[in-house]
């Protein structure tokens, strides 16, 4: 019987074939429920006691390379079949590019208008302390921001909490550099809002401020003026007094959009006319606290929701729909 596995393991050793019904076919014959090497298990039991050694040893063997072999042909002509089907003429599959955010592209559109006059950028922490996001801005200790229902507070005394606007980034920067001064600082914030097509508890700003010696309400009107220009192509501006904590006189700032469509009378609501940010001269407090001499400087600061620019440019309904990613409305923004 231990020459028979012998003539098994010698046919093995010489049989080579590239037909896979031939190379399946070897399997069947040695490797399959009925096949050779499961009959000899079962012979097995009947094998004389000196002789059961060398005949297991004999089996494994005969399995061993049976597997091996098996394995080795179908590599091989798994290889052959791949080489000669793939047609190497044909064209490359298309790379499939994504696109930036429709937030990201509106954002560099504006750091790239205030860069061109000197403006540079400051980033900060989106979780901020009680002094730098609300005290050093001088907003009063019974100020309804700092309500529950109106900030994301992590804790309390101290008071840690999730940044409402990106004025913490400009006390950061003020404390630790001297005027003259010309920062922008764009990121993201958060307040404690209902959901609706118009309003989100996550949004964008981009803030920005400039501190220096002999600085008029005048240099703030023809910077937002320059602004507008470049970033709406329209000049026609209204200046609403207004008020901030941080700002002395306050301002909000609304561009006639006109009324040539439909979509432009739902937006102005009929008027033309359309708010798009808030402006000022910086609070002497908000300079002292920051340890500049108000007597000596001054400054002014702006801020705009990014996603409300985007609403505009891009005539999007639903401020929700920057918070979705939904493939069919990112991919509209492809340049």
């Amino acid at each position: 019987m231990i020459d028979k596995i012998d003539e098994h393991i010698s046919y093995i050793k010489n049989f080579s074939s590239r037909d896979i019904d031939s190379i399946e076919s070897l399997k069947i014959q040695f490797l399959g429920r009925k096949g050779i090497i499961n009959d000899l298990f079962s012979k097995f039991k009947n094998v004389p006691s000196d002789q059961k050694k060398e005949f297991g040893q004999k089996i494994n063997e005969l399995k061993n390379l049976a597997q091996n072999k098996y394995d080795k042909l179908k590599s091989n002509t798994s290889k052959s079949t791949k080489s000669i089907s793939e047609d190497l003429t044909k064209p490359g599959f298309p790379i499939s590019k994504g696109t930036l955010h429709p937030i990201t592209l509106i954002k560099n559109q504006i750091i790239d208008i205030f860069s061109k006059v000197g403006f540079e950028l400051s980033e900060g922490p989106e979780i901020e302390d009680d002094w730098h996001n609300f005290t050093a801005l001088n907003l009063p200790k019974h100020h309804p921001a700092r309500d529950m229902q109106d900030t994301f507070f992590i804790q309390q005394d101290p008071d840690i909490l999730l940044r409402t606007h990106t004025s913490s980034v400009q006390v950061r920067y003020l404390e630790s550099n001297s005027p003259p001064l010309k920062i922008l600082s764009p990121g993201r914030v958060y307040r404690n809002e209902a959901i609706s097509s118009r309003s989100h508890c996550i949004f964008h700003q981009v803030e920005g401020i400039y501190v220096d010696e002999n600085v008029s309400f005048a240099d703030l009107k023809q910077m937002i003026l320059y602004f507008t220009k470049s970033m709406f192509g329209k000049s026609r501006l209204r200046f609403r007094p207004s008020f901030f904590p941080f700002t002395e006189p306050s301002a909000e700032v609304d561009i006639y959009w006109g009324l040539e469509t439909e979509t432009d009378y739902r937006i102005t609501k009929g008027t033309g006319w359309l708010e798009i940010m808030g402006c000022g001269m910086v609070d002497p407090k908000v300079l002292e606290n920051c340890n500049i001499d108000s007597e000596k400087y001054t400054g002014y600061a702006f801020g705009l929701g990014i996603e409300r620019i985007a609403m505009l440019i891009y005539q999007i309904p639903d401020i929700r729909l920057f918070f979705e990613n939904d493939i069919r409305f990112l991919k509209q923004f492809k340049q």
